[in-house]
């Protein structure tokens, strides 16, 4: 894998688990909150094992605002997939028009 799509594939990956560590709970409320917090926080354990390198890897290619841009799109597109496809929330036209905008200006922090 590219030196410029491994730590996009890490990225990803530590996404996946950060948003089940934050939101995964969302779908058992009846459960007591220190549990939902010490299995939040075992989760997240995974997501930094690929987020801590995933950043490092990237820095090498990308200057630290990029990595960021990177993160945050890469948080908006598993978001919009883990809240339709796991809670079943809707996403509204107004959602979309709001993480348009900010995939639109992630355009500006590339250009050189």
């Amino acid at each position: 894998m590219s030196n410029y799509l491994l730590p996009i594939a890490l990225l990803l990956g530590s996404n996946v688990f950060m948003t089940f560590a934050w939101y995964g709970h969302l779908k058992f409320t009846d459960r007591p909150l220190w549990i939902v917090i010490l299995v939040s926080w075992a989760i997240a354990f995974f997501e930094y094992c690929l987020q801590v390198p995933g950043n490092r890897i990237g820095y090498r290619v990308y200057n630290p605002a990029q990595l960021k841009t990177i993160q945050e799109i890469i948080t908006l597109l598993v978001f919009v997939a883990f809240s339709t496809l796991y809670l079943g929330a809707a996403i509204k036209w107004n959602h979309v028009v709001g993480f348009a905008l900010i995939v639109a200006a992630s355009f500006f922090i590339f250009l050189d």
